[in-house]
């Protein structure tokens, strides 16, 4: 299985930072088992969240220059309160330093402003094809379904509409 923890990338500043949202639902399958009569988000996909915001980061600012941005380290995570089923968790992470195969970011996940998790991330950065050229077709494909995930996540421009009070406000994210 395979999660996608970014729902929307809400602020993108190039070469700086990244705001991006995970709305947690009651729909979640591990929340069945984490816990069954206390369901919460685990650490570790709080940890994954920042990870995919910072790797979001990370491809924009090479232009998907890489079809492997993974996580290489993670330094003094903390971790504050649980995330349940209706709240969103809004992750910021923005870019320390980057070289040609790593990148790293100081991230920190948020609820109504009050941090949750938090931590320093190393990303390395690769193409399959840089140890075997006969993946060089493998690390296009990549690279052209993730240019299609992001442009789903983020739309810089669009509108979005809120329910504040029996109003409709619309916001341009």
């Amino acid at each position: 299985m395979r999660f996608i923890l970014v729902d929307r990338i809400v602020e993108l500043q190039a070469g700086v930072k990244i705001t991006a949202v995970k709305n947690l639902t009651i729909a979640e399958e591990y929340l069945a088992d984490h816990f069954p009569h206390f369901p919460v988000m685990p650490g570790v996909l709080m940890l994954e969240a920042m990870t995919q915001a910072a790797a979001w980061l990370v491809r924009h600012n090479e232009d998907f220059a890489h079809s492997i941005v993974v996580l290489k380290q993670a330094k003094n995570v903390k971790y504050g309160q649980f995330v349940e089923p209706g709240q969103t968790l809004t992750v910021t992470a923005e870019l320390l330093s980057q070289s040609n195969n790593e990148a790293k970011l100081t991230a920190h996940g948020d609820i109504d402003g009050q941090v949750i998790v938090s931590g320093r991330l190393v990303m390395a950065k690769y193409n399959l094809a840089d140890t075997n050229p006969n993946n060089k077709r493998i690390d296009e494909a990549t690279r052209k379904e993730l240019r299609r995930i992001f442009h789903l996540i983020y739309q810089p421009g669009e509108e979005i509409s809120q329910h504040i009070g029996g109003e409709v406000k619309c916001n341009a994210i």
